[in-house]
């Protein structure tokens, strides 16, 4: 029989290197809205949403006043953060459109709709929220179809007057 991992089994944090760990912060915790729950030294830093240990640890152990990781080399491609809502989702493209940060992209995947941009240290960041599973597309057979269309951010931004 092949292993399969437990339903209910989650990636619980990520780990990045970071050439300037206040900067970082200023993106993660100043814009992003996550909590510092404790700096280890002036070498790293153990943030998260809603007072869990951590759910992205940030350190300069190996990278301080690095330049970011080539984009054509193994690595990773991006970290994905889910919000528990589309308002919420909405709530953080104002605050991003507010600051003037760029996005590099906004899709529709059918099952959900994502916001991509690169943090200080050009890590690929995705903000997400998942659509209900009875409105994801699958086709005759049964098998879940996903997307790639262009996310209409004017009707996401008015998720906020809804």
């Amino acid at each position: 029989m092949e292993y399969k991992v437990p339903a209910q089994t989650r990636i619980g944090h990520i780990h990045l290197k970071v050439a300037d760990l206040q900067r970082a912060l200023d993106f993660y915790q100043g814009l992003l809205g996550f909590e510092l729950m404790q700096l280890y030294g002036t070498q790293a830093a153990f943030i998260s949403a809603g007072g869990y240990h951590h759910h992205i640890g940030l350190n300069t152990w190996y990278s301080k006043d690095a330049k970011p990781a080539p984009v054509h080399a193994a690595g990773l491609f991006h970290t994905a953060i889910l919000y528990p809502t589309r308002k919420d989702l909405a709530t953080i493209l104002k605050r991003l459109a507010d600051a003037r940060y760029p996005l590099t992209g906004a899709s529709d995947h059918g099952v959900s709709e994502a916001l991509y941009l690169n943090d200080p240290d050009q890590n690929g960041v995705e903000l997400y929220w998942d659509k209900p599973k009875e409105q994801w597309p699958y086709d005759a057979a049964g098998n879940l179809q996903m997307v790639t269309e262009q996310l209409d951010l004017e009707d996401l931004l008015n998720e906020l007057n809804r």
